[in-house]
């Protein structure tokens, strides 16, 4: 059986006893859309955590592949959105202990043998109390999916829905948040592309120019867009929770009509700087074992 582990970097400075605990709680949480932790290793200084295979790797490898030889079809996009949609429902609120995961991006979720997608990295010091709504910390995540309320350092779950909605968009427009190689300035951020063809009522432009089939579907891909939306308002009470998000993309509810696109400067944000001390980024991956 091949399985993926995970080395924590020393500078995680967990110690055993704190170690031990949250391991403990991470692999009591089961969920099909959630990579499930197997075992781990906590001898001396080693800071082992093994976790089930993935063996189609990241969402990342598949939206932003290096030669563009296979397309996601728009069924499985709105699969894998739903998926991880569930997934972080599950963390915020239906788990024993509620965990913010802090650093939602495409190469945080993986996809198994059928294209299942599960959310990685989950759990080691993001655990919260169930009745804690808010918490104070330093800056974590990765710059371009970090939420507004970065900033003043107070975070509710709601950083994962903002993380969650740029996530979206990359994968229905097939492009990163970022992309410098843009001839104009204007068009290197999503979330101002986004803002802009929103406000004149073209977000058909945005779809998957690399995809006939997302083409093909482009008002199904529209009305996810403004999911996406609904998850990117810079107030992050008006943003929906995980929940609410599931409930839409089942069927069962709509999006709010009075959706904001005055989303905040991506320019400004993709230059936050993050010290290495903030970034919570522990593991390195191995092969497959």
């Amino acid at each position: 059986m091949k399985v993926a582990v995970k080395r924590l970097k020393h500078e995680l400075d967990l110690a055993e006893v704190t170690f031990l605990a949250e391991v403990q709680t991470i692999g009591s949480i089961h969920h099909v859309n959630l990579v499930r932790l197997m075992g781990f290793c906590a001898e001396k200084s080693h800071r082992l955590l093994v976790y089930e295979f993935m063996s189609n790797g990241s969402l990342h490898e598949w939206i932003f592949p290096k030669k563009q030889v296979v397309t996601l079809r728009w069924e499985l996009r709105r699969k894998i959105v739903m998926d991880i949609a569930k997934g972080l429902a599950y963390l915020h609120g239906e788990c024993r202990q509620k965990i913010f995961h802090l650093d939602i991006k495409p190469q945080n979720i993986l996809l198994d043998e059928n294209f299942d997608a599960k959310v990685s990295d989950f759990g080691l010091s993001k655990l919260i109390d169930k009745d804690q709504s808010k918490v104070v910390t330093n800056m974590k995540g990765t710059p371009g999916y970090m939420a507004p309320e970065w900033l003043s350092s107070i975070i509710t779950e709601k950083v994962d829905v903002y993380s969650f909605g740029v996530m979206v968009l990359e994968l229905l427009c097939g492009r990163k948040n970022v992309d410098l190689l843009q001839a104009d300035e204007e068009d290197m951020y999503l979330l101002s592309v986004f803002k802009r063809k929103a406000e004149i009522g073209r977000l058909l432009d945005l779809v998957d120019k690399n995809s006939e089939n997302m083409q093909i579907n482009g008002e199904e891909v529209v009305e996810m867009m403004k999911v996406a939306a609904w998850c990117l308002q810079v107030d992050y009470v008006i943003r929906p929770s995980m929940a609410a998000v599931v409930q839409v993309l089942e069927g069962l509810a709509s999006v709010e009509d009075l959706i904001e696109y005055n989303f905040v400067n991506q320019i400004v944000q993709s230059r936050i700087e993050v010290t290495n001390d903030s970034v919570l980024d522990p593991f390195c991956l191995s092969g497959p074992r």
